[in-house]
């Protein structure tokens, strides 16, 4: 296993902290040499402690394993400037996910170094003195990475060199992978278990591991392990084992097991809850706030911190530059100088503001999303908090003086004003788009009396399409200007949410998991979609909006909340956040769900929608081992081909 070693060593060398006192936050230092003697100090383990919190940085933001969540789903496809790492992950006819081509290597390259650091960690931890609740951070890491593995590619290796699940220094040529229930028996329910026990209710440092955020991974491994037990639809595993469980529990065991620890964090928080609204769950003034459990943090404070630069971001390393892949280039947005059109300036500049951002038009949202998962958007506030679908002037800050442009219908327009609207839905009366790009530039149409260009639902295309609002940029050192929009994202990338309690309660009190008073699947689905329906602010309106629809979110739940129902309202909550692909893996609803699309063309003006097929076989359900693991190995080609999963 020659890359993981490799990898092992320079990922231990990344970052290294120094804590005193009571501080809450991780003082990040470089460091060029990371010896595994180093471990042995108390100064070694804390610096291989924040190693384990930086290395999210380089699995979550990272565009490229972000396209393995989202693209090929329900929520999205490629977009009009995608190249190969997203076109393939499709599976429309634009190429295959192979050991070549499947990004799924960003996890695989940087999962199994932080995996033995945590073993070192919880070797040497209390020869040194750390407490049980430090080590209990290394174990939560140590399953968190194994949990995504097995999700992700199958049954894995737990010895990377060393013995199963020990710390390994020495560099090996050879690997071997186990079951998917030895992962999740001899790995990740031990650790997460312990974790739970032993991890504080409020973190060490500000978004580091808790009893809460312990409780809701185990839970959702607890539900997953249930389902692939369950296998309803015959979904094939690798390496090869019986849908039997080690310990001799069955599928509905486990079923309960996720019901009840997640409503035993839900029963007692600690500082965690939801926020009032969606709005303000997702708002950039308020990151960090008592919903979020876990995250790939970064700041716009400090570019050492941050992990990437404050001023540019080339999208690698740890640049957190998810959400530019699915903006669109809003830029090209024209709007006129005189009411004749005789000259144009581009009215929507690139800004470093969290409707805007830097485009690279690589994924957009399908029709039937925007459509249909989000087919309320009158009491239902998530599809305004989710995406941007009014695109304001802001010429003025690129150094344009002319207070007034005019637009659709040769109607001024004024600073902060809609240049560019997607319509909530289909218009009564019908939209005049143009043959091409037309006035706007973008190829957007015009309805009587409206002074921005508009398009509908059913008008979205891979050129043209809302962008992504709640992962977007916010920073506050613009200072009037447009600030560094070419900079990567400097929020925190969110990776695990108190909200998820509630959905993983129900998913198993759906899958027949006896239920507590007031917890019943439909109960608990409602607590989210009462606070789906409370409004404090129109986000696209740009006004503020206070109204409750909560009693009408809740009268609108089917009497009976089936897996589907839970798959969509997971959606609306979590719509592109990169975690799609999970959830219809696991429920093994991926080919019902997503086998295929519609979405409009790649060129300015087309808005008629097309309808996609995928090709969605069983053996896609999971990823293949990446081909740079199979050339570091010294094993010869047949075992190579019995390491890899079949089909690829």
């Amino acid at each position: 296993m020659k890359r993981i070693q490799i990898k092992i060593l320079m990922a231990s060398a990344l970052l290294i902290v120094f804590i005193t006192g009571c501080s809450k936050i991780l003082d990040e230092q470089p460091r060029s040499i990371y010896t595994p003697e180093f471990f042995k100090t108390e100064k070694g383990v804390y610096g291989g402690l924040t190693s384990l919190y930086a290395h999210l940085r380089y699995i979550y933001g990272n565009a490229y394993y972000y396209n393995t969540g989202e693209t090929g789903t329900d929520e999205a496809t490629y977009a009009q400037s995608a190249d190969q790492n997203f076109k393939v992950m499709d599976m429309s006819g634009q190429g295959e996910i192979s050991s070549t081509t499947s990004r799924s290597d960003v996890l695989w390259s940087q999962a199994f170094p932080n995996i033995n650091t945590a073993s070192g960690i919880i070797e040497n931890a209390a020869a040194v003195g750390i407490s049980n609740a430090l080590i209990a951070e290394a174990r939560f890491f140590r399953a968190f990475d194994y949990f995504i593995l097995v999700q992700t590619f199958g049954g894995v290796p737990l010895d990377l060199g060393a013995g199963e699940l020990n710390f390994n220094t020495a560099p090996i040529r050879a690997s071997v992978r186990n079951t998917v229930p030895e992962v999740y028996t001899k790995a990740i329910f031990p650790d997460l278990i312990l974790a739970v026990n032993d991890l504080p209710d409020v973190g060490r440092v500000t978004g580091g591991a808790t009893k809460t955020a312990a409780r809701l991974f185990l839970a959702k491994a607890y539900l997953t392990y249930a389902w692939w037990l369950q296998n309803p639809n015959n979904i094939p595993t690798y390496p090869a084992a019986d849908r039997t469980d080690p310990d001799g529990h069955d599928a509905q065991w486990y079923f309960q097991q996720a019901y009840d620890v997640s409503t035993a964090a839900i029963n007692n928080p600690g500082p965690f809850g939801l926020q009032p609204t969606y709005y303000d769950l997702h708002l950039g003034s308020n990151d960090r706030n008592n919903e979020m459990l876990l995250y790939a943090d970064h700041t716009e404070t400090n570019e050492q911190y941050n992990g990437a630069s404050l001023t540019y971001g080339g999208g690698g390393n740890a640049d957190n530059f998810a959400v530019w892949m699915m903006t669109w280039n809003y830029t090209v947005i024209k709007s006129a100088t005189t009411p004749a059109w005789t000259s144009t300036v581009n009215s929507v500049q690139r800004e470093a503001e969290q409707h805007l951002g830097r485009p690279w038009i690589r994924m957009c949202p399908t029709i039937d999303a925007i459509v249909s998962t989000f087919a309320d958007k009158t009491n239902d506030s998530r599809y305004d908090g989710t995406f941007t679908t009014a695109y304001r002037g802001n010429w003025n800050k690129a150094g344009i003086a002319q207070t007034t442009l005019y637009n659709a219908n040769n109607l001024p327009v004024n600073q902060g004003d809609a240049i560019v609207t997607f319509l909530d839905d289909e218009p009564g009366t019908p939209i005049t788009y143009p043959s091409g790009a037309g006035q706007s530039n973008c190829g957007a149409g015009v309805l009587p009396g409206r002074s921005d260009f508009v398009i509908s639902p059913l008008g979205i295309s891979r050129i043209v399409y809302p962008g992504l609002y709640k992962m977007g940029t916010y920073r506050t050192d613009n200072n009037g200007g447009l600030g560094q929009p070419n900079a990567a994202i400097t929020r925190p990338y969110y990776i695990a949410k108190f909200s998820e309690l509630y959905f993983i309660a129900a998913e198993a009190a759906i899958k027949g998991a006896t239920t507590s008073a007031g917890k019943s699947a439909r109960e608990l689905i409602n607590v989210i979609r009462a606070r789906a329906g409370k409004w404090r602010y129109n986000n696209n309106g740009n006004v503020v909006k206070v109204e409750d629809h909560s009693a009408a979110m809740i009268a609108a739940t089917p009497a009976t909340v089936d897996i589907n129902y839970l798959l969509a309202e997971r959606s609306r909550e979590y719509f592109g956040e990169g975690f799609r692909w999970f959830d219809l893996v696991r429920t093994q609803k991926w080919a019902e769900l997503a086998s295929s699309y519609r979405i409009g063309g790649s060129s300015y003006g087309n808005h008629t929608p097309q309808t996609i097929n995928r090709n969605i076989q069983a053996y896609l359900y999971l990823r293949p081992i990446p081909q740079g693991q199979l050339d570091g190995m010294e094993m010869t080609a047949d075992e190579k081909a019995a390491y890899q999963n079949p089909g690829y």
